[in-house]
């Protein structure tokens, strides 16, 4: 038999239960939080206390500590600092990290690991639901396959969470959802505890050269623009079915469930977030706009290669820009970029986050904040390393809604943490060991500490 790490063995031992309801049970009210159906089964792994000494620590809210020491136990932090004391525990684990960098797990906004696994086949392409501009009803995480063996090579580059998004061929493409990157059975053994859904639009060329070209609506960007209000005129209306219903007002019967508007109602709710993939800035103005006129907010602009332009509108509305570092020009819409546009958009005071969306980049995102840092060091911004990496930790979980529990490393945050075999910002550096919730996930000098999905397990020495 083959081996491999006991952290792979454990997601596949444990068992996943969904708690149904029967026939008798009262109807249910269209909110995720009071279904048990989809929550997440994900368990952090017991493991001992570690301490990490001597290190450079990005802590992601503005602090470079040298020779600096961070404590983890219980799956949290416990503390970070330079006069930290060895706890008497005769579990703790110490580790001498002279000439390395402790950073917090970092964070994808922006991916389709699981919905468009490897391999590449058409069979297992499950990103897009190209059947109406409109798919709200939809779910990425009824498309995850957890065995995608892009989760373990994402995990090798550093990463600790992300966020699983539908494609951009649609109006509304349905809900993201953001996972934890550990091995699972299920998409539920990986869901982040408590995380918001995102809701999946999209501006632009997209929706209308997807529809447009079927002879159906939309096929112009007014046409976009007119679809989504018409979505929002829905879904008021049917919220406002359920909120007449739970006060006790028309026959005292509930309205039939649409998992259309339901999606839709969530996000006017303010249990949603909007994830709105667009390129252009009068695009993210007129979706800002629509915003205003339904009572919502959108969470974070995503591509976003003209953020640059009204960074300080994004600043005004609290919207996050989630950016490549120097894609460009791969269609119309994308053409007026600048490298630059990351630095631009975080110096006038808006969310700053550095994306992938790509399995290749999703692999190299502290390089890519290297780039986008180089970029607005050319014209003289000084930007740092301390304050660089906040874009692809702190300010990606603020774009996710899950910035109380990571994305820093502070006491009582989640253990995600980084422990680089140099400075992050060098493209010779490399992830070296990565905990999350404390327990150690991948270890580059440990292949029992690689997880492995079973297109890699022949690579494993007996």
């Amino acid at each position: 038999m083959k081996q491999f790490s006991k952290s792979f063995l454990a997601a596949f031992v444990g068992a996943a239960f969904l708690v149904g309801c029967g026939e008798d049970e009262p109807a249910v009210h269209p909110k995720d939080s009071d279904s048990q159906a989809f929550i997440s089964q994900y368990e952090a792994q017991s493991y001992h206390p570690v301490l990490i000494r001597n290190a450079t620590i990005l802590t992601a809210t503005g602090e470079q500590i040298e020779n600096g020491s961070i404590l983890f136990a219980d799956g949290e932090i416990v503390e970070v600092g330079t006069d930290i004391d060895e706890p008497s525990d005769d579990d703790l684990e110490v580790i001498d990290a002279k000439g390395k960098w402790v950073t917090p797990g970092l964070i994808d906004v922006h991916s389709h690991l699981g919905v468009y696994p490897a391999p590449g086949v058409q069979s297992s392409s499950d990103g897009n639901e190209m059947t109406s501009p409109v798919t709200a009803d939809v779910w990425a995480e009824h498309s995850v396959w957890p065995q995608d063996p892009q989760f373990q090579l994402a995990l090798a580059g550093g990463v600790t969470a992300m966020q699983i998004l539908p494609g951009s061929a649609n109006l509304v493409g349905g809900r993201g959802v953001t996972l934890k990157n550990v091995a699972g059975r299920s998409v539920m053994d990986m869901k982040f505890p408590d995380a918001p859904y995102g809701l999946k639009m999209a501006c632009g060329e997209n929706p209308k050269r997807v529809y447009g070209g079927k002879g159906q609506a939309p096929m112009t960007r007014m046409g976009n623009v007119a679809g989504y209000r018409k979505s929002w005129i829905d879904a008021k209306e049917y919220m406002e079915s359920w909120d007449n219903y739970e006060a006790g007002m028309g026959n005292g019967k509930p309205p039939k469930r649409d998992l259309r508007l339901e999606s839709l109602a969530g996000v006017l709710r303010g249990e949603i977030l909007i994830q709105n993939h667009c390129y252009r800035a009068d695009e993210m103005l007129v979706m800002m706009e629509i915003a205003k006129e339904f009572d919502f907010k959108v969470t974070t602009f995503h591509h976003a290669v003209e953020s640059y332009k009204i960074a300080d509108k994004l600043a005004e509305n609290g919207v996050c820009s989630a950016m490549w570092s120097d894609w460009w020009g791969f269609k119309q819409e994308a053409y007026d970029m600048v490298p630059s546009n990351v630095a631009l958009v975080d110096k006038a005071g808006a969310c700053a986050v550095v994306h992938s969306d790509s399995a290749t980049v999703i692999q190299h995102l502290n390089k890519e904040a290297a780039k986008a840092m180089t970029s607005g060091n050319q014209l003289g911004m000084d930007i740092t390393p301390a304050h660089a990496i906040k874009w692809i930790t702190i300010n990606a979980a603020k774009a996710i809604g899950v910035d109380e529990q990571t994305g820093s490393l502070e006491e009582g945050k989640m253990a995600d943490v980084v422990l680089w075999d140099g400075n992050p910002f060098s493209v010779y550096t490399k992830a070296e060991k990565v905990f999350i919730d404390g327990a150690l996930k991948y270890d580059r000098n440990n292949q029992f500490k690689q997880p492995v999905s079973d297109f890699g397990l022949t690579n494993i020495k007996q």
